[in-house]
């Protein structure tokens, strides 16, 4: 039996979920004073060897967590801003919400939504700095953990990403290089004929140098490096640890048809995708 558990933190509807290994030792085992209740019916399944516990509810529409260096999980939630949720950990999948502190706020107050944060969050490695993104651009802002609090000193990185669909921007800072954020925009439409122009923008992945971000930031359309195109929504990103290279899974098309019948469910154009380190 290994004398540890391995902590996954995943958000969902309104909610957050703890994933521990099941071979955690029985001392890290405790039965919960407080047990949350889903207020919905969705409920993972655990692999085998694996289990779950709730850990948060009453979130609006999570869409990115990480944590920062003092243990506190940032979550972005869609159409409100950034929260941090502190935790008291009693071994298990026991986990609770210690408190609760939001560190941006940027609720949809227009009607609109493409000025407000509603998916894309990344820290910087030594955590002093937060990146999160609009349907339009990506900013980011001085965090201090310790406080749970941003300075008032917002910067542009990237400009003129919107989309009339698939209006989320996933972020992601390489471990590998230095100063670089990775960003993908997706198509704007199910099938987007604009994404045949590579002028255009639509359905990149794109890197951008954080050392020399030009005043007002970067356009996306015809700025950063492209490290890949024709990628409908690339919702996921993971960089591999040793060789820098990219990985980036596809939200691929729907309801496609051909010769009168919906194809895209028994075969599905989603994929995944490796491209070579930069």
């Amino acid at each position: 039996m290994f004398p540890f558990s391995i902590k996954l933190f995943a958000s969902g509807i309104a909610l957050g979920y703890q994933i521990s290994t099941a071979w955690a030792s029985s001392s890290s085992v405790t039965s919960c004073s407080t047990t949350l209740t889903p207020s919905n019916d969705i409920k993972p399944t655990a692999a085998s060897g694996y289990r779950f516990g709730l850990v948060a509810t009453g979130l609006t529409k999570p869409r990115s967590v990480v944590f920062d260096p003092t243990g506190g999980l940032l979550v972005l939630e869609s159409g409100q801003g950034v929260t941090r949720l502190s935790f008291q950990d009693s071994g298990g999948t026991c986990i609770s919400v210690g408190s609760r502190k939001n560190v941006l706020q940027d609720r949809d107050v227009s009607g609109t939504k493409y000025s407000v944060l509603n998916h894309g969050l990344a820290l910087s490695r030594d955590g002093r700095t937060i990146y999160a993104s609009t349907a339009e651009a990506a900013y980011s802002w001085s965090y201090d953990s310790t406080q749970a609090a941003v300075s008032d000193d917002r910067q542009t990185i990237v400009v003129g990403m919107r989309t009339d669909d698939h209006n989320t921007r996933t972020l992601l800072l390489s471990q590998k290089v230095g100063d670089t954020l990775l960003i993908n925009r997706g198509s704007t439409s199910n099938v987007d004929p604009e994404a045949a122009v590579i002028s255009s923008g639509h359905s990149q992945l794109k890197a951008f140098d954080l050392s020399k971000v030009p005043d007002g930031g970067y356009k996306f359309n015809t700025q950063g490096l492209r490290l890949g195109w024709g990628l409908r929504n690339s919702v996921g990103i993971a960089e591999h640890p040793n060789t820098g290279g990219i990985y980036s899974v596809e939200n691929s098309v729907d309801e496609l048809m051909r010769e009168g019948k919906d194809v895209h469910i028994d075969n599905p154009g989603e994929e995944m995708y490796s491209f070579a380190s930069y």
